[in-house]
This record gives structure tokens, sequence and C-alpha cells, in this order.
């Protein structure tokens, strides 16, 4: 089943808790403090595969999760770290957050994102020894992994798109062209889901074409089939618009789907194009050259045109070579336009940065670095929480607190955690 959107739960591994412990052995003097920090959680990676080619395992496999870190023990004994969770996707793939943000473009083979990280392990008491705090009490806690709701979307990745109205003949140019089966019938809509196809253009060439479910007027708004399948327009780099030479009015039909590609969230008229009037077979050469005249009237300059018969091959090896050219030009564009980018401004985020908000319900503490040492407090340990308000003292946030007049038994409320002053 071809399945080229889902929706589903991201979450790294929570990072393990560190250990509190003091070596107490016969005959051992002055064993210390010996407890371990706790083990990182697991990362989840989503890889791209060319053995993929659908998203419908993710129909029923709605969460994936990675191992969480194993917690410190006595003896100094690390925790073991989670194992990260590797999903294979097709190539095409992209991820979005549930607000719309692109969070990863898979586009060739064997690529490889982090897409959510697993949180860092908390120290154990033995991470804490100093000359001035010889037996300390107090352990952190593991940090949570990352967790998100992420939508995938699959955008074939191909050289030549086909596009035109339902039966126009697109399924009957691939599978002439290559060893794709699509099926085939003298009713509109038969495709219903895109196929690939390999066609080879000489012995040196060889291009893949994608062939579109019809599109019909109004699909950008969704009617028919809608706009579900122009997102694997997108990814073409030459389109191939197929007119049928029985439709009694072929500029309109010619017009209905420049329409459509126009109507789409990216102008998709602005691809290098070549249309083909299809179907030529039983027609006399006064009469393909009348309609032929019709279309030519309507293109845009310079649009190449040609009349073929995808079914006997008429005129397709001409069209062939003209989409070879066609596509090393737009490679090459791509690449210079690529080379012209300028690198990313880079920018440290300042993780000493924090600010105090009074609100009814107490005072509300914001900041990166704050807020990571709070999520790593264990607030049932009176010594962590000492630990964490000495923390506070030594970034000013105590001197703040004071000068905005907050009174003994006051809230104080940090990320998800609160504590009274």
């Amino acid at each position: 089943m071809f399945v080229d959107k889902a929706e589903v739960r991201v979450k790294a591994g929570n990072g393990g808790d560190g250990r509190v412990s003091f070596r107490q052995e016969k005959f051992v003097d002055r064993g210390g403090p010996d407890g371990g920090d706790g083990g990182k959680g697991g990362d989840v990676l989503f890889v791209a595969s060319r053995n993929q080619n659908t998203l419908a395992n993710f129909r029923y496999q709605k969460e994936l999760n990675a191992e969480p870190g194993k917690p410190g023990d006595k003896r100094k004994k690390h925790g073991k770290s989670g194992i990260n969770l590797v999903v294979l996707v097709p190539v095409g793939t992209t991820v979005f957050s549930a607000e719309g943000k692109l969070l990863a473009d898979l586009t060739h083979d064997n690529q490889e994102v982090i897409l959510a990280k697993g949180g860092p392990g908390g120290f154990g008491n033995a991470h804490f020894i100093s000359s001035t705090r010889q037996a300390p009490k107090v352990a952190e806690k593991g940090e949570k992994g990352e967790e998100f709701q992420a939508i995938l979307e699959l955008k074939m990745i191909a050289d030549v798109g086909l596009v035109g109205l339902p039966n126009a003949g697109k399924s009957t140019l691939l599978s002439t062209l290559s060893n794709a089966r699509p099926e085939i019938a003298d009713y509109p809509f038969t495709t219903l889901t895109p196929n690939l196809g390999v066609v080879d253009i000489d012995k040196k060439t060889s291009l893949l074409f994608a062939d579109i479910p019809g599109l019909i007027e109004g699909a950008s708004q969704g009617k028919g089939l809608g706009d579900e399948f122009l997102r694997h327009v997108e990814r073409t780099v030459v389109l191939l618009h197929l007119v049928d030479i029985y439709n009694d009015d072929i500029a309109t039909a010619y017009k209905t789907i420049q329409a459509e590609l126009k109507a789409y969230k990216i102008d998709l008229t602005k691809r290098p194009q070549l249309v083909a009037l299809n179907k030529i077979d039983g027609f006399s050469q006064d009469m393909i050259d009348d309609k032929l005249s019709e279309l030519r009237a309507i293109l845009p300059a310079k649009t190449p045109l040609f009349a073929i018969s995808a079914k006997s091959r008429a005129g397709v090896d001409k069209l062939l070579f003209e989409i070879k050219r066609q596509s090393e030009l737009a490679h090459k564009k791509s690449v210079k336009k690529e080379s012209k980018k300028s690198l990313p401004v880079l920018t440290l985020d300042d993780d000493l940065a924090w600010q105090i908000k009074k609100t009814k319900d107490g005072f509300v503490i914001s900041g990166k670095r704050i807020e990571k040492f709070a999520n790593r407090t264990d607030f049932s340990n009176p010594h962590g929480v000492e630990r964490l308000r000495d923390i506070m003292r030594k970034m000013g946030i105590t001197h703040e607190l004071i000068r905005q007049n907050i009174a003994v038994g006051n809230k104080i409320i940090i990320g998800n955690n609160s504590f009274e002053y």
C-alpha cells in the first residue's frame, strides 16, 4: 500500500539518574561517596533508504521511542546508555513539527539525521566531591529526552514529472518507456498512486520518471484526487505535460492543468516544461498540425512542443532527447544557484541569561541554564534543593528575587518544577 503522509510521536530516551551512595566495606578506611553517573538516553535517528518506498509502516507504529539511560550504581559505576532508535524512511521524506516547522529533509540514500536527542544522565554524588565537601549527599536526575509530534511527508524525487488530465496517456507512456507497470484502462483516474520508472535515454543517460495521478479543475482546492499528489511534483526537475489529442478543446485542457500547477502552494509553472500532444495514431498530418497550431498559440514562448503516440512510440525518441537536454540545463542552473549561497551566520545562545516574572502563582524564573539545573534536581532530596539554591545565588537570581520583594513561603517556579523560598 502506498502511503505518502503519516503522523507519529517521537520520543528520545530519558537520561538515567545519578546515584547517592557511600562505600562501606569491611577493612576499607574512608570509603567516601561512590555514587555513579546515569547513562545518556538513546537518540531517535532517521535514515533515508532507497529500499523503502512508502510510509505505510507508520500507519500502525504511531510512537517512536528510544531506550532510556540506566541509573548510576555504587562503586562509581556509570549507568548504561540507552540504545539509539534507527528509523528507516524512503528517500524524499520530509519531517515537520506539529507547528509546520521543517525539521529534516532526507533527499539521498543513507542520509542520516538525529531527529530527537536523548537526555544526558545525571551526576552521582561521587561527582560532587571537593576539598570543602567531603561527603555530598546530592545526586542529579537524568534529563528528559526530546519529545514532539512529527508529521512525515514523502515527496518522490524524480527527474521528470508526467502531468495532465485523467486519461491523457501518462501511465501508457511510462509503461512503454520503462519497466514500470502502472494500471492502464480507458476510464479516468485509473492511476490512484504515483508510479516511478527508470527511462534509458541513451547508453550513458537514464532519467527517473514519475507518473502523477490525473488532475482536474479545482484539484488545488481538493477536488477529484485533490492536491495530495502535487507534492511529488515539487522535487521533479522537468515537467512533461501530456495533452490528449481527442479532447474537443485542447487549449482548455492545457490551461486547466497550468492553472492547478500555478495555484499550488509553490508555483510549479515556473519549472522547465515540455508539452506533448498524445495519441496521434489514426490522425492525418494535417489534423495533427492544426491541433499543434492551436496549442502553440497559447504556449509560452520557447516551450518545446511535440506530437507523439505513447502506444506506438511515434515521435517519442525525439521527445526524450529534448527532455535530456532540458534536464541537464536545469541541473546546471541548480548547481550554480547552490554555489552562490552564502554561508549561514552562526550565533551562540546565551546559556547564562535568565529572567524573573512575578505572577499571581509566584515568581517564574526562565532561562536555558537555570531550567536545565532545575530539571536535574531531585526535589525530594533536601540536599539537591539546597544545591539548586546555591546555583541561584551564584547566578545572581536570589539577589534579584530579594530586590523584587520575595517573601518566605512564596513559590518559585522554574519550568515544570516549583518550591518555596
